[in-house]
């Protein structure tokens, strides 16, 4: 009986503990199909594609890059705000810069602006009578003469004609003392000293040729004439400049006129001599305002005598003495800046800590040497998007966040479209824009058959049609500028391409022609559907894009090693 109590013990023990091991067995693998339920519901996308979701991790479809949770994108963001990855904005090259990083001090206000020649030392060399210039010892712009220096010799049937007169009077001088005197001073008046006078008289002889020397001394800004043509009495030859004194010329706005006042201090650097300053005065305010540009000009007078100053050269100004009693004006680079009808717009970036971005419309003033003056929308400390904008646009777009192309829903109700956002262009200026295209993809082609020297000729191409180009056809003022730096990256790429020593510097420059054409077509357009196809094994894996025509894949930046390296990662309408 004992026997069968233990035996009885021990199966409800063993009971017992089967409930626990297996109960909590069960329990734990229906929380795991919960959390595997949960995590099949995640979506997976993008960085620089969002518009790929796909159910569970791996590789992006277009650029191979790897995916990330969807939720993780927006996580305590703004409705119109968006975070980039730290490889997109490499890969785009945006750079970000801090409003009022330069410290101008409260008694100080920073000027930009050039070196220029003295006007009032400018002398311009003519000729004091007519004839053909037989000798010509000034050969190009920017050398030296000094006074007394024989500039050109000319030869001059009128002279000519007054020293046989010379000869004839001096013979009677005597008896006609008056009409001696008067062919003395007709070769006066042709600039002819006493002693080249008094030569003549004594020798009897005619002189063909006269020389012609310098009457100050300087650097030759501008040469005239050329050796064997044909003067006019009175007529320049050449402008000659005295450098030992310039002039600092510097743009003022019209909201810091009354700030300056001539008299006071002015502190100048230059980019060529890093760290030195210059003291100088205001020695001049232009009266009368630029209505081109909004500004007016103010003016030092500086000695040059060393040399340094080249006319011409970038100078930086701090005029002394002041209280600024309103806040310091806001510039941002021309780069910054997007234009959309009469919309101009620059993207903030929010969170100094993380890459996250939201577009800000602006009210711009003056423009001035490649910057925009910001009447209202930001506000000292921000930073904003300097170069890649462009390219942040494009990842606002995707993401259908506000941004150039796409407007807020409290501007569609207005009655505003949300969804062209493409910069009025004639139907001209697209037909030229279509002829750069062309000769782009003719350039594209020539590198995906590694043909070096085609290229350097299609580069040439390229540029004569970019060349054509007139941004007068453009409807909106604001989108002539923009045109002008895509036009001015595009021909500077293209001029790398033709200097290029092999093809792999070629490739290089081509990248950047591509962006800058990308950004061309998105923001004008062409009569054409565009293919925007990218490899992500240029660059050392860190992707490269490129325009065609067609679908099909021809790499231009492995050519023959990797032909149908790539894929179509945007079609352009």
């Amino acid at each position: 009986m004992k026997k069968y109590i233990i035996y009885m013990g021990m199966l409800a023990a063993g009971l017992i503990l089967g409930w626990l091991i297996f109960g909590n067995t069960s329990k734990l693998e229906n929380d795991h199909e919960h959390i595997e339920t949960t995590s099949n519901n995640e979506m997976w996308t993008c960085s620089m594609h969002p518009q790929i979701m796909q159910k569970e991790a791996g590789d992006c479809p277009i650029c191979g890059m790897d995916l990330i949770p969807a939720s993780s994108q927006n996580d305590g963001l703004a409705a119109n705000q968006f975070r980039m990855t730290e490889n997109a904005m490499a890969l785009a090259n945006v750079q970000t810069l801090v409003l009022g990083d330069s410290d101008t001090g409260a008694n100080s206000l920073s000027l930009s602006g050039k070196i220029v020649e003295n006007e009032e030392s400018n002398v311009v060399q003519v000729s004091y009578f007519s004839g053909r210039i037989e000798q010509l010892n000034i050969n190009f712009k920017g050398e030296n003469v000094t006074k007394g220096q024989l500039l050109a010799t000319i030869y001059s049937p009128e002279l000519y004609a007054a020293q046989q007169e010379l000869i004839t009077a001096s013979s009677m001088k005597s008896k006609q003392p008056n009409l001696y005197r008067a062919v003395r001073n007709k070769l006066k008046i042709w600039k002819l000293t006493d002693a080249q006078i008094d030569r003549i008289e004594e020798t009897g002889k005619v002189e063909e040729n006269f020389p012609i020397y310098a009457t100050v001394s300087g650097t030759v800004s501008e040469k005239l004439v050329e050796q064997g043509e044909t003067v006019k009495q009175g007529q320049a030859l050449f402008k000659i400049a005295d450098l030992t004194t310039v002039w600092a010329n510097f743009d003022v706005y019209e909201n810091q006129i009354n700030l300056l006042e001539k008299g006071q201090d002015i502190l100048i650097s230059t980019q060529s001599v890093p760290g030195e300053v210059i003291k100088a005065k205001v020695d001049f305010i232009d009266p009368i305002l630029n209505v081109g540009t909004r500004t007016l000009k103010l003016r030092s007078i500086l000695d040059n005598r060393s040399g340094d100053l080249k006319p011409g050269m970038f100078i930086e100004g701090k005029v002394q003495g002041m209280n600024l009693k309103q806040e310091k004006s806001i510039t941002v680079p021309a780069t910054a800046v997007l234009w959309t009808g009469e919309r101009s717009v620059v993207y903030v970036k929010t969170n100094p800590e993380e890459p996250i971005f939201q577009m800000r419309e602006v009210k711009l003033g003056s423009e001035s040497q490649g910057t925009y003056e910001v009447l209202e929308g930001l506000s000292q400390g921000e930073e904003i998007v300097a170069n890649g904008t462009f390219s942040v646009d494009a990842a606002a777009q995707l993401r259908g966040k506000r941004s150039m192309m796409n407007k807020s829903q409290e501007e569609m109700a207005d009655g505003h479209s949300g969804h062209d956002g493409r910069m009025a262009a004639t139907p001209e200026f697209q037909e030229q824009l279509q002829e750069v295209f062309n000769a782009y993809v003719e350039l594209k082609e020539a590198l995906a058959r590694d043909e070096f020297k085609t290229s350097s000729e299609n580069a040439l191409a390229f540029m004569e049609k970019l060349d054509k180009v007139e941004d007068a056809l453009i409807g909106e003022p604001d989108a002539q500028g923009q045109w002008d730096q895509l036009a001015t990256g595009m021909e500077s790429a293209a001029n790398s391409i033709t200097k290029a020593s092999d093809i792999e510097g070629q490739r290089k420059s081509f990248n950047s022609l591509s962006i800058d054409l990308t950004q061309a077509i998105h923001v004008f357009g062409i009569e054409q559907r565009v293919y925007r196809q990218f490899c992500p094994m240029v660059d050392n894996n860190k992707g490269g894009y490129w325009l065609s025509a067609d679908k099909e894949i021809r790499n231009p930046y492995f050519g023959s090693a990797m032909h149908s390296c790539g894929n179509v990662a945007e079609i352009i309408d």
